[in-house]
């Protein structure tokens, strides 16, 4: 596959994905706090250098789209997301109020979703359930997989990077706002800013999108500064896992 992206399968247990990502309680939706999602229009952009800002004058071509906080417990931060595609890749902006990195020195492809993390899944052919999800966390630590659902299993692969960071397919910067960028840290707020080249979705079908292509998707959050796992989703209809593909509200491709 092109840019050295061999493709690993993960061991069953580390298909934790979304399914195990509960607490008690945690199923209890906050319905007052409930945003319906519908669908976004991704307006096409020119490929530009991305800072983790999100100050570029393309983001300006985006709305804001907010997720919706489903767990009980512990502040409401505002999150959202923004995103834009080009003849290249994908581009997604997170913004999320944060009161604390809550989150350990995780490497790329470790356990990141213990802590926490933004979270983006494309399902480009609904009737297919082959899919991808990226996360990332304040420390810039990130995990990518590409994921197949069965009505009983679900299997991930994730890519095999390069070791030099230059010839990293995936673009990805993360700036702190209100404190250091350090475990522990207190902080005022955080955004992630994230380039997915198309190559990165070599395995799904319909990709790339063209003018008028519409895919599945979700955007996600996970916090745990209160101490136990919350969940943020811009589809508000989520009641167990990020992995409910079912319940993905549609983006269309303009």
């Amino acid at each position: 596959m092109r840019h050295s992206l061999l493709l690993l399968m993960l061991p069953a247990l580390f298909l934790r994905c979304s399914f195990s990502r509960q607490t008690p309680g945690s199923n209890s939706l906050v319905r007052s706090k409930t945003i319906s999602a519908s669908q976004i229009s991704v307006v096409q952009a020119s490929d530009f250098t991305i800072n983790g800002k999100g100050d570029n004058a393309e983001w300006g071509k985006a709305n804001w789209n907010n997720m919706t906080k489903l767990d009980t417990g512990g502040r409401n931060y505002e999150s959202k997301f923004k995103i834009i595609y080009s003849t290249t890749g994908i581009y997604v902006l997170f913004s999320g109020e944060d009161d604390k990195i809550t989150t350990k020195e995780y490497n790329d492809f470790e356990e990141i979703y213990n802590g926490d993390v933004f979270e983006v899944f494309f399902l480009p052919t609904p009737s297919s359930p082959v899919y991808f999800e990226y996360e990332i966390n304040q420390m810039g630590r990130e995990l990518i997989l590409t994921l197949s659902k069965t009505s009983t299993q679900l299997y991930s692969w994730a890519p095999k990077y390069p070791l030099v960071e230059e010839r990293k397919p995936i673009k990805k910067q993360v700036n702190v706002t209100g404190g250091k960028a350090e475990v522990g840290g207190l902080i005022k707020a955080w955004t992630a800013e994230v380039f997915l080249p198309y190559t990165i979705l070599s395995l799904i079908p319909n990709v790339p999108p063209a003018s008028g292509t519409v895919w599945m998707a979700n955007f996600c959050r996970l916090d745990y500064d209160g101490g136990k796992m919350i969940k943020y989703s811009w589809s508000p209809t989520i009641q167990r896992s990020f992995h409910e593909i079912e319940k993905f509200p549609p983006i269309k491709f303009q």
